[in-house]
């Protein structure tokens, strides 16, 4: 443990905290905005930024570590708009592998969506000054979810006081935004969505189960995670749904596709960003016929979760599944493609997310390019799929000056691919180096780091 440690804080510390020039030659550019390609590119980062950007033949290095990159690609570096690092059963492995696995997957952005409130803010400050390897975060604490919630990384909500109460205490201690959960109850979710409009706080999450998904829009909730909402919008018994049981079995029984139409366009009216968690979707629908014994990268998973945490989340799931049987549960995740696909004809903009390391079978970093994947299968072109998880959190975060794009004056979080994710968007997975806030990780640096995060899951 204390040899992963110290290799991990060496390579949070180099380069050192001094600005350094870094040239990286030959590379195509990849214009996530057009798709456009610039082969032969020389990009010269100075510091955290990009200086320079222009054709390798016409700029010489001068100085600094010179990376050649013939016959790579270059993107912005990844995000994962949707995880869990310091969350419940797994939140032990947050620091030492969780946060170190995004980045060996060219993750260098998180929004954390319900983690440890300590924890995630002392890792968010630490990666900020390079004392932690792991990726740039955007964090809520811990969810706000109702009065019998199971979560440990929750905060529990019966009244509309509470409510008030968490936000501002949430607030003051310097999250991000408020993460609203599914049990919250019905008068407390406007209580809560009023006070974080009152502090100036975004408040985004999951349709509240006693919420309507157009009172949620109306709230000026920012995004729905896992098209929850939508689902029971779309059905003349949603009124039901909010007292009562739903299924997946009861939605597709009651699907009426003029309802759909209405709220896929009062989404795309109000703009409200869609991180569907695409990946873990289908993994919670189908979770009996996961066989993750089989998954080629389960030697990056602890003991803990492939004995343990695993094999109770597929009890738990299959407790709410038992009355819709597998094809029934089958037909509902190519529904949910079917959605998604709607949505974003219908121009609603879309961010990738994960709930990694939540679930069976979600590893960190590795189940971003699996999701970029489940968004091409629901129709998006390779382009748009990548600018899920580069562009488009930009955009989200009114960022577009430090990130998205490979141009001057952004910050150096990029990734070099040894395909073109274009013509095939699993190429992202083919990673030959990381560049995160302006330090290098080399091919070599991250085989060490994988064997590293290898051997530490294997003694857990």
């Amino acid at each position: 443990m204390r040899t992963l440690r110290k290799f991990l804080i060496v390579l949070s510390l180099s380069p050192c905290a001094n600005a350094q020039t870094l040239t990286i030659t030959h590379a195509t550019v990849i214009d996530t905005v057009t798709g456009a390609t610039q082969p032969d590119s020389t990009i010269v980062i100075d510091g955290n930024r990009i200086a320079s950007v222009s054709r390798s033949a016409t700029l010489k290095p001068k100085a600094g570590q010179v990376i050649d990159a013939k016959g790579q690609y270059l993107i912005p570096g990844l995000w994962d708009m949707h995880t869990h690092v310091y969350f419940d059963s797994t939140a032990a492995d947050g620091a030492d592998l969780v946060l170190p696995l995004f980045l060996a997957n060219g993750v260098t952005g998180v929004r954390d969506m319900g983690s440890a409130l300590d924890p995630v803010l002392h890792a968010r400050d630490e990666i900020t000054a390079h004392r932690l390897l792991g990726p740039r975060m955007i964090v809520s604490g811990p969810m706000l979810d109702g009065p019998k919630s199971h979560y440990k990384a929750a905060i529990a909500i019966a009244t509309p006081e509470d409510g008030r109460k968490a936000v501002d205490m949430l607030k003051t201690r310097g999250v991000d935004f408020i993460k609203v959960q599914s049990g919250i109850p019905r008068e407390a979710y406007f209580a809560i969505a009023d006070e974080s409009k009152k502090v100036g706080i975004p408040f985004e999450g999951h349709v509240p189960d006693a919420i309507r998904a157009s009172e949620a829009i109306a709230a000026h909730q920012r995004t729905f995670e896992h098209l929850i909402g939508i689902f029971e919008a779309s059905s003349p018994d949603e009124t039901k749904y909010l007292t009562g049981k739903k299924t997946v079995g009861m939605f597709l029984d009651t699907y009426d596709p003029t309802r759909e139409a209405a709220i896929i366009n009062l989404i795309a009216k109000d703009h409200v960003w869609q991180c569907p968690t695409l990946y873990w979707e289908r993994g919670q629908w189908l979770v009996d016929s996961i066989d993750y014994t089989k998954d080629p990268d389960l030697a990056y998973a602890p003991h803990t979760w492939v004995d343990k945490h695993w094999p109770a989340a597929q009890k738990g799931i299959m407790k709410s599944l038992d009355t819709d049987p597998l094809p029934v549960r089958e037909k509902f995740v190519t529904h949910e493609l079917d959605i998604v696909r709607k949505l974003h004809t219908a121009g609603v903009p879309f961010l990738a997310g994960t709930d990694t390391p939540a679930g069976v079978d979600v590893l960190p970093g590795i189940s971003l390019h699996l999701e970029l994947q489940r968004f091409v299968a629901a129709g998006f072109t390779p382009l748009q799929a990548l600018q899920t998880a580069t562009l488009n959190p930009a955009i989200f975060y009114n960022k577009r000056n430090d990130y998205g794009t490979v141009q001057p004056g952004r910050i150096a979080d990029l990734v070099l691919l040894e395909a073109n994710p274009l013509d095939d968007i699993a190429n992202t997975r083919k990673i030959a180096g990381v560049i995160a806030d302006g330090r290098y990780l080399s091919h070599q640096d991250l085989e060490q780091l994988r064997t590293k995060l290898k051997q530490l899951a294997a003694t857990r």
